[in-house]
Formats: C-alpha cells, sequence, structure tokens
C-alpha cells in the first residue's frame, strides 16, 4: 500500500516559520512531480508550492519569496520551508505525488493533509 505522510503543521503567530515534510512509502517505482496543496474552510484547494523530479519548481503568486519546497529523492520526501507566515496561510496543507507503483501504473496521491494556522 502506498502512503504520503506528512508531518510538521501547527500553529505559529504572524511573522513566524513552520517547516513541513512528507513522506512516500510503499512499491514505489518512480516519482515525478511532487507538491503541496492548501485548502482553507470555506475555499477550494490551491497549489501552494510543485517542483518536479529534477527539482524546477514553481510557486502561487502569494508565497513567493516566503517559502520554499525542496525534496530528497532518495529518501521519496518533500518538504515545504514556510518563512514570513501570514494569517491568510492558515488552511490544511496537502501533500501531493505522481507516481509510477508497481502493479498500479502511473497515479496521483494524496498526504491526509496537515493543519496550519497562524494566528495572535
Amino acid at each position: 500500500q502506498v502512503q504520503l505522510v506528512e508531518s510538521g503543521g501547527g500553529s505559529v503567530q504572524p511573522g513566524g516559520s513552520l517547516s513541513l515534510s512528507c513522506a512516500a512509502s510503499g512499491s514505489i517505482l518512480t516519482i515525478y512531480a511532487m507538491g503541496w496543496y492548501r485548502q482553507a474552510p470555506g475555499k477550494q484547494r490551491e497549489l501552494v508550492a510543485g517542483i518536479s523530479r529534477g527539482g524546477t519548481t514553481n510557486y502561487a503568486d502569494s508565497v513567493k519569496g516566503r517559502f520554499t519546497i525542496s525534496r530528497d529523492n532518495a529518501k521519496n520526501t518533500v518538504y515545504l520551508q514556510m518563512n514570513s507566515l501570514k494569517p491568510e496561510d492558515t488552511a490544511v496543507y496537502y501533500c501531493n505525488a505522481a507516481m509510477v507503483v508497481l502493479a498500479s501504473g502511473l497515479n496521483d496521491y494524496w498526504g491526509q493533509g496537515t493543519q496550519v494556522t497562524v494566528s495572535s
């Protein structure tokens, strides 16, 4: 069974920092793009940041210059460093990965989500 397990969410004051990580496990043959999405109450899920297998990154305009996505292919893990956090960053953050899995081919997988709350 393939899993994406996230960790690192929590509560922080405005201006603070948090780091998220997401580790993929299971019968994984190849991981292509990985990314972080978020969903705030009453809003649609949106892309925060994405990273290709080769390390090319893209960011939502709202987080450019504040968030950094990275990955460790040897560990099947993607990270999100979040600095200068704002109350509007409050959301459930989801990890996403496009993976080729043994006997299943290429599919999109999601983590369970981790809450990030930015409040004074």
